[in-house]
């Protein structure tokens, strides 16, 4: 919102689109819990969602899901652009069927499109603002597009157990650690030449390809620290979190700070 508005949203618009995006993302994350419910009661870090839905119960779920829906839907369609009205459909409907029931299931890189549903928040965001999509949102859509896979394999190497006994071919079951190690560096070092796209075209001054580029280069070495020197996946995972809370940050500061 920030990026395409250039500079703060105002209050109302920011408040409806946020609830909006929460109430949609709430209602897809609970809707993937029940189709995912099966898989995941063989999975030890989920217990506490398997345990959560077993006292709530599977219908209950469903309604509740379907109500958020429908109220994002809602105060979208009265408040907002009807592009961004459409985008949270398409996020919702490429997380549940197509990434939950379709990718997730049958390919190691599945996550890849995966990635579409999480990035589309973005481009909400910027719609909700200007109605359009420019092409630094773009710019931002995409950098979302290349960190999440790395943060999931992160995440896959950790619980390679967990994904095994669900029958879920992640890439590390699939093609193995070094493999995924390899995959993981590549796409870190992609979100480098992706983010500074933001500087190249303008977007953002060159403070900012500073602090991305400080940025980079510090997922890069948490990469090499936390899955070359040592296998501590969690820790990588946590750092991948890091990097894009600092990036999201610095695009923000850097552009409300303009006069």
């Amino acid at each position: 919102m920030v990026l395409a508005g250039r500079g703060m949203p105002g209050t109302k618009e920011c408040l409806i689109c946020l609830t909006a995006l929460l109430l949609a993302a709430a209602a897809a994350a609970m809707i993937n819990g029940v189709l995912d419910a099966k898989l995941d009661a063989r999975m030890t870090r989920l217990h506490r969602r398997v345990a959560s839905l077993e006292r709530i119960g599977a219908q209950r779920a469903t309604v509740a899901a379907a109500g958020m829906l429908f109220a994002a839907l809602a105060l979208s369609i009265t408040f907002l652009p009807q592009l961004t009205t459409a985008l949270i459909l398409l996020a919702i409907f490429s997380y549940t069927p197509l990434y939950t029931l379709w990718f997730k299931r049958r390919s190691p890189w599945g996550v890849v499109p995966g990635g579409i549903p999480g990035a589309l928040p973005v481009l909400v965001g910027a719609s909700a603002v200007t109605g359009t999509i420019s092409s630094a949102p773009l710019i931002l859509f995409l950098v979302m597009l290349l960190w999440q896979p790395p943060h999931f394999w992160a995440l896959a190497l950790k619980y390679q157990d967990d994904y095994r006994r669900a029958g879920v071919p992640t890439l590390p079951l699939v093609r193995g650690e070094a493999y995924t190690k390899v995959c993981i560096f590549v796409f870190a070092a992609l979100l480098l030449p992706a983010s500074l796209a933001l500087w190249f075209t303008g977007a953002c001054s060159a403070r900012f390809a500073i602090e991305a580029l400080c940025l980079g280069f510090f997922n890069l070495f948490s990469c090499y620290l936390y899955l070359v020197k040592n296998r501590r996946f969690q820790r990588a995972f946590q750092a991948s979190i890091f990097y894009l809370l600092g990036l999201l940050s610095a695009v923000i500061i850097d552009i409300c700070s303009r006069p």
